[in-house]
């Protein structure tokens, strides 16, 4: 049964969108499949169409499943570009500022974290 997510609805838009968790936890705990859903009015057939869109995370180390899903890394990077095209255009503020900063420092935090798992021979494995 997927899960649904509510801790992005703050606006109109927002409160618009639904976020389901379509799997269980994997074996680090952490869920890997998500759907996003917009459009459309529920229960209405002769209504338009609601759009989907899904994020499948990587689901197991890559030298024993091949790569088969976004990182965390990659979904960040999207992020990171989408705030900073809107800090050179007229949506600049101090809020879009911070929050880059704070997706830049996870993007670090990520980084070190692998580089860690690099140094000690784990990266790419379920080994702590």
């Amino acid at each position: 049964m997927p899960r649904e997510l509510t801790s992005h609805r703050v606006n109109g838009l927002n409160n618009g969108l639904t976020i389901l968790v379509l799997d269980e936890p994997g074996p680090g705990g952490a869920n890997q499949h998500y759907r996003a859903i917009w459009g459309g009015v529920p229960g209405n057939p002769n209504a338009e169409i609601a759009n989907t869109t899904e994020i499948k995370f990587q689901n197991g180390p890559i030298a024993e499943v091949g790569t088969n899903g976004l990182t965390h890394e990659a979904l960040l990077a999207i992020l990171v570009d989408r705030l900073q095209g809107f800090q050179r255009g007229s949506f600049a503020c101090r809020e879009n500022a911070l929050a880059l900063t704070k997706l830049e420092e996870a993007q670090m935090w990520l980084k070190a974290r692998t580089e860690a798992r690099v140094a000690r021979g784990v990266e790419g494995t379920l080994i702590k």
